[in-house]
């Protein structure tokens, strides 16, 4: 199944991304991937860094042209501050990063560690991601990230954004899915947050932003990423490792300073009855040749996924970003020659990189859901994948127990 590993450091000469099992005949658009990276690189409260680095992909491997030939596809994204062999080591370990315990771990420099475990890393994944989302794009497959909170200030999605989501999940007609997907993309890309609120909601979680950076300190959130037009039965029950809640839950749990994922309600369904909390099943025959075979649900509680599978339901996901840990206003640390008391190191950082996360977990659900497309219908050719979701849609739809 499709599949990907990254190499490279912050400060090094550039990212890669070495993407696997990538279906022949896939037309990739680089415009598609640099639109991913340049959005990562936004976002209200961000550093220096971005000022400096204009990421854009280069394809050196797995195309003919700029299709896709079956062979493991490399994208490389060039770093401009290259620098790596000039600097130095931290005096003290930073809270929050894995400069101490990587250091101890391998026996080595706090540069060493800090280099590869930073947040740059991710422009690979994203470059990953918005590969693999083209690939689902082609068979109707949709994923839109936003931001909804920032530390203690809440970004609701605003009505008219709903409205536009109910469109794409409702929608028979690719044109109005379209139409719409394009709307919410539009509403979340006008604003420096990437969220969908309205702009009072907006304005305060800007100025929480600023009186963080005024005090020194930083801020964190929440993102949601929402996925449409999923068939029955990506994923698996049948083995723990398999179950595609749990693969999501990993690869967004494995991204720099995400600290908690929920899926549909998530947490809320702790506190709830079950009457509240699971979907009723209702059945409309005029729908059974869409995707959801006719089955449809007043609500979505379950976030699109039930056993570890898909239920053809939107796929729902949220994480919880912490504060970015290094800060202007350093906290108490160790100085490593000498053991003594002192301030954390400091290296140009954020103040708040929550709306950069959002396109991160964006393209990384974007990934984990293509690569359980590939796991059940293949990912020898892009034509084989749609013959077998065809079939399988058609066997489903006839199939009664």
């Amino acid at each position: 199944m499709l599949n990907y590993n990254t190499a490279g450091e912050s400060h090094g000469k550039g990212l890669l991304a070495l993407v696997d099992c990538v279906p022949a005949g896939l037309d990739i658009s680089t415009e598609v991937i640099d639109y991913e990276l340049r959005r990562r690189q936004g976002g209200y409260g961000r550093g220096g860094r971005q000022a400096i680095e204009t990421d854009a992909v280069e394809i050196l491997s797995g195309v003919w042209g700029t299709t896709t030939i079956g062979s493991p596809v490399a994208l490389w994204v060039k770093n401009k501050d290259y620098r790596l062999p000039q600097l130095e080591d931290l005096s003290s370990p930073r809270p929050g990063h894995g400069d101490l315990s990587g250091s101890r771990k391998y026996l080595s420099s706090m540069r060493g560690i800090l280099e590869r475990a930073s947040a740059r890393e991710t422009a690979a994944r994203v470059a990953a991601g918005a590969l693999a989302r083209q690939i689902l794009s082609a068979f109707g497959i949709e994923v839109v990230g936003f931001v909804t909170q920032i530390g203690d200030a809440a970004l609701p999605v605003a009505q008219g954004a709903e409205e536009h989501f109910a469109m794409m999940e409702a929608g028979a007609n690719s044109n109005v899915r379209g139409v719409a997907l394009q709307k919410i993309r539009a509403l979340r890309d006008g604003n420096e947050l990437y969220s969908l609120a309205l702009d009072q909601d907006n304005a305060k979680a800007i100025e929480a932003i600023e009186n963080a950076k005024s005090e020194g300190d930083t801020l964190g959130g929440v993102v949601e990423v929402r996925a449409t037009g999923i068939p029955f039965g990506l994923g698996t029950h049948a083995q723990w490792n398999q179950k595609l809640d749990g693969r999501l839950a990993q690869a967004i749990m494995a991204i720099q300073a995400i600290k908690g994922v929920e899926i549909g309600l998530g947490f809320r369904a702790a506190g709830l009855p079950g009457s509240q909390v699971h979907d009723p099943i209702h059945f409309d025959p005029l729908q059974e040749g869409m995707r959801t075979l006719g089955f449809s649900r007043p609500s979505n509680n379950a976030g699109g996924l039930e056993a570890g599978m898909t239920n053809a339901q939107p796929i729902v996901v949220r994480a919880a970003m912490k504060p970015i840990a290094t800060l202007r206003k350093p906290l108490d640390s160790v100085e490593m020659k000498t053991r003594r008391r002192a301030a954390a190191s400091w290296e140009r950082s954020d103040v708040c990189a929550v709306s950069a996360a959002s396109v991160v977990v964006e393209n990384a659900v974007a990934f984990e859901i293509a690569s359980a497309l590939t796991e059940k219908f293949g990912c020898d050719s892009m034509e084989e994948i749609g013959a077998r979701l065809d079939l399988s849609q058609s066997l489903q739809t006839r199939l009664r127990p």
